[in-house]
């Protein structure tokens, strides 16, 4: 009988794939990042509102800032507009002052041994008002010390050779016509040319002010637009996609922009308008009287010099000539003003005509007694005096207009200037407000 031997178990090879009840553990759940979460915010119709919702808040508060720097632009350059102008005006007045000494100066010294008192003291007053003004043109504006701090040097030599100019002339010593002219040379040589940067340096700010008025005006409208468009675009789409005809709230945020555009811009262009107009008028019948008297007094000086030099004083002459038609085209550009400078101009101009027919024939001494005011007739001091009071009111009103009309301009701008940032906050809250209403519709 055979005997039946029992196989052995089966074993698994190592390769054997595991059976199918073999249950495996679950991989780890992976967190979405960042960008997952942002782009899963939006996701879907829900997802493009608050995308529409994000752009026009956003947009709205860029409109406020963008408002609220269009008004503090243009109010800014009205202040600095009338704060530069006055300092032209300042900056003149030195070199009316400067000039105005000078003819004191030169025609005081044809009298001969002690000038007459009055005009001493209105040559030593015009020096006085020249330094007191120096001193308040160098607080009003720091770019000009140094300028100015200059000009102070050149005028301590000037004065020191008038004062040698006179010392001589009370001696009868022929070398003070020297010196004269040598002080002369240096107000006009040193002294005149620095006041002349000066008044350019400040003419150009004014004008750059000026101009600076109307950027506020873009500020607005270009924001305004920028920011309306953005809403429309919101609105038509939100209309489209819910099938209402408006979003209550969003249409009450963009027409809160629009008349905050409308109101900035038409009151920006208005003060920018009233900007132009006071250049244009006021402003530039200052510059003109301005330079009419400067150049009036230089002429002065010139008649003088040209006595003082007897017989050899054509140069001067020529600069008499040179200055008195920069008046006669000055002033007609200052046309319109309450008082008709020219025909006092005129006057003095004929005068000046008599004293150089005297000195040309001759007689020299009459030509002098005319130049200095001694002669009951063709009274040169008492015409150019006429002359000098009336520009001088005429120049106050007309300075005085230039700083009213600018202050009046900027003390009409609406306040957006700090209602600007938040109305535009307002208006993306009203974003917000008008978008939440749809989103509720999703949840």
């Amino acid at each position: 009988m055979t005997q039946t031997q029992s196989a052995p178990p089966a074993t698994r090879s190592p390769s054997a794939p595991p059976s199918s009840s073999t249950t495996l553990p679950a991989p780890s759940a992976r967190k979405p990042g960042v960008r997952g979460l942002v782009a899963a915010w939006f996701e879907g119709t829900p997802g493009r509102m608050r995308a529409f919702l994000v752009l026009a808040a956003a947009v709205s508060v860029v409109f406020g800032l963008a408002a609220a720097q269009g008004f503090r632009q243009s109010d800014g350059a009205l202040d600095r507009a009338k704060a530069n102008a006055a300092q032209v005006v300042r900056i003149q007045a030195i070199h009316t002052n400067l000039v105005s000494a000078n003819a004191d100066a030169t025609n005081a010294f044809l009298v001969g041994g002690l000038e007459p008192p009055d005009q001493r003291q209105h040559y030593v007053d015009s020096m006085a008002s020249a330094a007191r003004l120096i001193s308040e043109a160098a607080s009003a504006q720091p770019a000009d010390q140094k300028a100015l701090g200059e000009l102070n040097t050149t005028l301590v030599t000037y004065e020191g050779l008038i004062e040698q100019a006179r010392a001589n002339n009370r001696q009868g010593l022929p070398i003070g016509s020297q010196y004269l002219r040598d002080a002369n040379a240096v107000l006009q040589n040193d002294s005149l040319p620095l006041v002349n940067a000066l008044v350019d340096a400040n003419e150009k700010r004014v004008d750059t002010e000026f101009d600076g008025v109307r950027y506020g005006t873009i500020w607005v409208v270009a924001g305004g637009v920028v920011a309306l468009v953005v809403f429309v675009i919101t609105l038509r789409w939100l209309a489209r996609r819910t099938h209402r005809y408006i979003n209550i709230p969003i249409a009450a945020g963009g027409l809160l922009i629009l008349l905050t555009t409308i109101v900035g811009g038409v009151s920006l262009s208005s003060a920018s308008g009233n900007a132009s107009s006071t250049r244009d008028d006021a402003y530039a019948k200052t510059l003109a009287l301005s330079r009419a008297r400067i150049a009036a007094y230089d002429a002065r000086s010139n008649e003088s010099l040209t006595l003082i030099a007897r017989g050899s004083g054509d140069a001067f002459d020529k600069a008499y000539n040179t200055a008195s038609a920069t008046v006669d085209d000055e002033l007609k550009k200052s046309s319109g003003t309450a008082i008709d400078l020219t025909t006092r101009w005129n006057e003095y101009k004929r005068i000046h005509g008599a004293v150089r027919k005297a000195d040309t024939n001759g007689n020299w001494d009459n030509a002098v007694a005319m130049a200095v005011g001694t002669t009951k007739d063709n009274n040169s001091v008492e015409a150019f005096k006429s002359f000098d009071q009336s520009s001088t009111d005429e120049l106050q009103s007309t300075s005085d207009t230039v700083s009213s009309e600018l202050s009046n301009t900027r003390g009409g701008l609406p306040p957006i200037g700090w209602l600007g940032l938040p109305l535009g906050i307002v208006a993306a809250l009203l974003v917000v407000w008008g978008m939440s209403q749809r989103l509720e519709e999703y949840r």
